[in-house]
């Protein structure tokens, strides 16, 4: 009958865990690392198409708002923070408000507050959502000053397209009796508030500013900050010292086997 193998043990003489019992766990700890990387690196190119596309469209002259007809074709990744020009008339039917933090591509605003947002209605009768600038409040969607009204009949309002923020898994639920919203989405803002078929897309008013300066219109600014290099050189770098670590490890716990063996 063969005797069982021996265990190496430490200096301690406890039983030394062998190098190959880790390398199932550090290959996977290698791997997630290495993804991290390589996500960033997609988020790196995915960042610079955004910075390029917002540098072009915010310093191109606006052009005429694209009729109800065209809304169907318009996509984001071609239309979003192109800027328009077009006359509309505010309705009645009051303003929504989205308790939010101010865009980073307004540098002139800051801290949470509140997104007004007005149906407005087109010469042909189609209705989009504007949202008319930022109001700063406290947590409790309370603002120091008055937020001014919509001005009455039609009026030439200049903005950039803007399309639905994605609901994440943090956001709270609408306060549709407080009339406060927390995404900026344009449909389901519309029917909560019973304004009809709207636009697919909001406008992000840059013109004209109200009397009392609230809420606060503004063009938007290209500013984003892209640091996903670096990141990705970090998760490269860690993964880099956990394989050189493993393999330093492994060699010296292999030869201590052969020799205690």
């Amino acid at each position: 009958m063969s005797a069982p193998p021996r265990v190496p043990l430490t200096e301690t003489g406890r039983s030394r865990r062998p190098w190959t019992g880790l390398l199932i766990p550090a290959a996977l700890a290698f791997a997630v690392l290495v993804a991290l990387g390589t996500w960033q690196l997609q988020r790196k190119a995915w960042k610079e198409g955004l910075i390029a596309a917002l540098n072009e469209r915010s310093r191109a002259a606006p052009t005429a708002l694209p009729p109800p007809e065209a809304w169907p074709g318009l996509e984001p990744a071609r239309d979003e923070y192109r800027r328009v020009t077009f006359e509309a008339k505010f309705e009645k039917s009051g303003d929504a408000l989205v308790y939010a933090s101010a865009s980073a591509f307004r540098p002139d605003v800051s801290g949470f507050g509140l997104w007004v947002f007005t149906p407005a209605q087109l010469a042909d009768g189609s209705r989009v959502v504007i949202n008319r600038g930022f109001a700063p409040s406290d947590t409790n969607w309370k603002v120091n000053a008055e937020i001014s009204p919509p001005p009455a009949g039609k009026i030439a309002i200049t903005g950039a397209m803007r399309w639905p923020d994605p609901r994440g898994w943090f956001t709270p639920q609408n306060n549709v009796n407080a009339n406060v919203f927390f995404v900026r989405d344009p449909a389901e803002i519309a029917a909560a508030e019973g304004w009809g078929r709207v636009a697919p897309f909001y406008i992000e008013q840059e013109s004209p500013a109200p009397p009392s300066g609230l809420p606060r219109p503004g063009k938007l600014v290209p500013g984003l900050p892209n640091n996903h290099l670096q990141y990705a050189v970090t998760w490269y770098g860690l993964a880099l010292v956990l394989a050189i670590s493993f393999a330093v490890w492994a060699v010296k716990s292999g030869r201590e086997t052969r020799e205690k063996a």
